[in-house]
């Protein structure tokens, strides 16, 4: 004779469970999630900016996310008329890998190095990289980041006379010149508009006076009405190839 065995209904509920909790673990397991580059930052998001004097480094970090999590990581900065860098590293965390550039655009005397920049590689650059994860997959991300790469720019400048009598004009000089990769000097910076700024002297702020636009060899020049006690300054904001620039300011002297 066959008997059949029935559970409480509390023990079957229990089953149930049991087995249901089971096949969700068997199947997160066998379906991992693929890894993913999610983007990278450049210079902690600032351009960079080379003169013709000395290298310039800075990171680049690459982010993800993987269930192994990430271990290294290989970067390319791509850059106008063929402006190309490359380098790698082991990755600092599970989600982040933080590689290092140096670039220069100054001869180096009896060394073999070559000179990395040229002019026609100022402008906007990509990122591009390839991470590998722990549990040993690849995966590769194309123009994760952008940054801006520039030539630095230098401004002079001269107030005079000093001192001057209230309500006398003073004229203010200076030169906009801006590093030159492919001779390895600092040339004017013909036709580019530069705010003159004043700060009264015991102020912190500078305001806008005028603005001038400079000459074939890079030179400014413009007259103005003397007021008050203070410095004067250049002031440029910069462009898509070259970095801003500031003249320390030049204090005059304004008497009754």
């Amino acid at each position: 004779m066959r008997h059949r065995t029935t559970l409480p209904a509390r023990t079957a509920l229990v089953g149930a469970v049991a087995v249901a909790m089971a096949a969700v673990g068997t199947s997160a397991a066998a379906t991992p999630t693929d890894p993913v580059i999610e983007g990278a930052t450049v210079n902690a998001g600032r351009d960079v900016v080379v003169g013709i004097t000395h290298d310039v480094v800075f990171p680049v970090t690459v982010t993800g996310a993987d269930d192994s999590g990430l271990d290294f990581v290989d970067v390319d900065l791509k850059g106008p008329h063929g402006g190309f860098y490359t380098t790698d590293a082991f990755c600092e965390t599970a989600t982040a890998c933080t590689t290092v550039f140096t670039v220069n655009a100054h001869e180096r005397p009896g060394s073999d190095d070559p000179v990395d920049l040229a002019n026609a590689h100022a402008g906007k650059w990509s990122v591009d990289a390839l991470v590998d994860t722990r549990d040993g997959a690849t995966v590769f991300a194309r123009d994760i980041g952008s940054f801006s790469l520039k030539r630095a720019a230098r401004l002079t400048v001269n107030a005079a006379p000093e001192p001057v009598a209230k309500g006398a004009r003073i004229t203010v000089t200076g030169k906009l010149s801006r590093a030159n990769w492919d001779t390895y000097r600092y040339a004017g910076y013909v036709g580019r508009t530069v705010q003159l700024q004043f700060r009264p002297k015991n102020s912190s702020t500078y305001t806008t006076v005028t603005t001038a636009t400079t000459s074939s060899t890079g030179t400014l020049r413009a007259k103005v009405k003397a007021v008050k006690d203070g410095y004067w300054r250049w002031n440029f904001k910069g462009t898509a190839t070259t970095g801003p620039a500031k003249a320390a300011g030049d204090y005059v002297d304004v008497r009754p």
